[in-house]
């Protein structure tokens, strides 16, 4: 039987080979925590290679994701669906194991990780959906949600600003069930961290709330197993395993340097790495015995066919909760939501009310919740100004974790973070909201969600300069072309409570990849429609006030300013003068050309956008020919009503453009 020295030497041996093939990585990382992993991986994991989607396993976050050749040795060697050449083609175009761990990519891989400080995030929302659909779903003698959150992490995670954020709540939260193993090995790209990173760990996370366990010996195994063993012990706090580790282990020449962090070792390193090691073997071959000692394969088929003995019980007792537990972790839809929102969406249009698009989100989720019970809200403490609670909205306590709604605190990077971690953790679908200018707070995790496909549902309020006295440090300028130019974003910005309506439908369903709701402070009336228009909204930019004839102008418009355009279409009562609202572009970039054409038709070079916001995405829809009514400079901090006739959203400036545009 191998020894467990042997067993984390087969991680370093595939991951400097695998390296220095690929001539590209990071060797240092994966060294150092082999020890850490065999520990874990071999005693304590609970996972079944055969089925990475096992419901009950635990999940594991390398959050340090630049090692990700340290996951990759650990997959394969467990027996995962990862070959010796999948390794062999290590960050290769197409290859599963790219040069950091890419959800989706790699069978086992739970999230995408890289940006430092969003795998321990997504660990945390891992951890959050765990304690609450355990809380919902467990029954005395069935504890069929029964899991760990394992992540990985090392100094870079720990400098960048969001691992306080989301450590902080997890630490309010008390996830017992999140054990964070700290690689502290001194050690980042521009040398030895005691120049910039001096932070006392242990008293940070000990004031958050969590359990530390302190200085322990990052190559001994039985310490690690005694660290791990104290924190599995402890299930009221979140743990902090902090281990000592030396950077590319068994590096003769630059283990505990900075030399090995970014850069494969070298051919002749290797060859002193292997006599250093006692690893005789070549590359990327792994001896049988070793293999043996690694293979979960049986083990993990046992863990799960005792888990489904256990749901099959469950299912015979308690039939309902059973049934509603697989629909949502297959991420189906209730049947009766389509009629439900149908029927909300012709009652919302009927009632004809004036409101703030925010407001009439709110009402939505009032209309929807009850039919889509996972629903994880939340607010980055802003739930007054964002209306994102409902009257079924109970928050969820470290002593009661059943609710559906997350305090999140001034944190919104970290609140996007955690909702992509909830997600692909499974049974639950997060929104969450802040204001559209804060949104820039919690880019990268935005970007994260639409990089994973993964559905998160941000309810961003407060789309322009409408909100008025805040000033420009609260008015969103360029947010809007931003949004719209990242890949697998859905992005909304309706006109009236029918739109809104309309696109928290179209959210709901869309089950793989975020949704922005782009939402007004201010009122904004209904505009009118007919049923057919009604079903057309969903097509994301459709013909809202149309004309007799072909059309001689086309204005084209979102959000607040579609009233300025049917103001426009009224006065210009002797032309063709046709009003197109356009809430989400990239929604009908999907529709047919047919379809397209009939909304916007190409011998129609007259047209006109009106928009709150930075202006140069519509050329896409004007042409160079077309005019476009924008914001070029950030607002001002003065009543909505005087900011929008200063930048010149006024019916006057409308008109003048209209009527420069057909005089041509």
């Amino acid at each position: 039987m191998s020894s467990r020295f042997e067993l984390a030497n087969a991680i370093r041996a595939l991951s400097m080979d695998a390296i220095q093939k690929a001539n590209s990585g990071h060797p240092g990382a994966p060294m150092g925590m082999a020890d850490i992993a065999q520990v874990l991986w071999c005693d304590y994991l609970k996972h079944n290679p055969a089925n990475p989607e096992w419901v009950n396993r635990d999940r594991f976050v390398l959050s340090n994701g630049h090692g990700s050749m340290l996951i990759y040795s650990l997959l394969h060697l467990t027996g995962y669906a990862l070959s010796i050449d999948d390794l062999k083609s290590f960050r290769q175009l197409h290859s599963k194991t790219p040069g950091h761990p890419e959800f989706g990519y790699t069978p086992g891989v739970e999230t995408t990780t890289g940006p430092l400080g969003q795998g321990i995030a997504n660990a945390v929302g891992m951890a959050i959906a765990e304690k609450t659909l355990s809380a919902q779903f467990n029954r005395k003698g069935f504890d069929i949600i029964d899991h760990y959150t394992y992540t990985f992490l090392g100094d870079g995670c720990l400098m960048e600003g969001i691992s306080h954020e989301v450590c902080s709540l997890a630490g309010t939260l008390g996830l017992g069930k999140l054990i964070a193993f700290y690689d502290d090995n001194g050690i980042s790209i521009d040398g030895e961290v005691e120049g910039w990173f001096t932070d006392d760990t242990v008293k940070r996370f000990e004031s958050y709330g969590w359990h530390v366990v302190a200085n322990v010996d990052g190559h001994d195994s039985d310490a690690i197993n005694t660290a791990i063993k104290e924190a599995r012990e402890n299930t009221d706090k979140p743990s902090l395993i902090c281990c000592k580790t030396t950077i590319g282990f068994g590096s003769p020449n630059k283990s505990g340097k900075e030399d090995c962090h970014g850069a494969p070792l070298g051919e002749e390193e290797i060859k002193l790495v292997r006599k250093e090691l006692n690893w005789p073997h070549p590359a990327f071959e792994i001896p049988d015995e070793v293999l043996q000692g690694w293979d979960a394969r049986e083990k993990g088929n046992a863990l799960e066919a005792a888990w489904n003995d256990l749901f099959v019980g469950y299912r015979e007792k308690y039939p309902e909760e059973a049934a509603e537990l697989n629909r949502r972790l297959n991420k189906r839809i209730k049947p009766d939501f389509e009629s439900v929102a149908k029927k909300y969406i012709e009652q919302t249009q009927s009632e004809a009310a004036s409101v703030a698009t925010r407001k009439a989100s709110q009402n939505a989720i009032e209309a929807y919740a009850p039919y889509v019970p996972e629903f994880i809200g939340g607010s980055a403490d802003l739930a007054g100004s964002n209306l994102t609670k409902w009257s079924g909205s109970q928050g969820i306590t470290a002593k009661d974790a059943s609710g559906n709604y997350l305090y999140y605190g001034v944190r919104e990077f970290g609140m996007c973070a955690i909702m992509n971690g909830i997600r692909l953790h499974g049974g639950f679908v997060p929104y969450g909201g802040t204001f559209l200018m804060f949104m820039e707070y919690a880019r990268n995790a935005v970007r994260m969600a639409a990089l994973m496909k993964q559905q998160a549902i941000y309810v961003f309020t407060h789309d322009s300069i409408g909100l008025g006295e805040d000033g420009p440090t609260h008015q969103p300028v360029e947010q809007l072309a931003s949004m719209r130019t990242t890949p697998n974003l859905i992005t909304w910005r309706p006109c009236d409570a029918t739109e809104t309506a309309v696109a928290w439908k179209v959210a709901i369903k869309h089950g793989n990849g975020p949704t922005a709701l782009v939402l007004s402070r201010q009122g904004l009336p209904t505009q009118p429609r007919t049923n057919d228009q009604l079903s057309l909204i969903e097509k994301g930019g459709y013909v809202l006030s149309d004309c007799q004839g072909e059309p001689e102008l086309i204005i084209i418009s979102t959000g607040s300013e579609i009233d300025l355009a049917m103001q426009a279409q009224a006065q210009l009562k002797d032309k063709q003068v046709r009003v197109v609202s356009m809430p989400s572009c990239e929604v009908y970039e999907k529709q047919s050309d047919e379809y397209k054409q009939s909304v916007l038709p190409s011998t129609v070079t007259n047209r006109l956008a009106i928009e709150a916001g930075q202006g140069d995405f519509w050329y896409k829809y004007v042409g160079l020919q077309g005019k476009i009514i924008s914001m070029n400079r950030y607002g001002e901090s003065a009543p909505a009503g005087e900011l929008f006739k200063t930048f010149g959203f006024t019916l006057e400036n409308v008109l003048a453009n209209a009527n420069e545009l057909l005089a041509q």
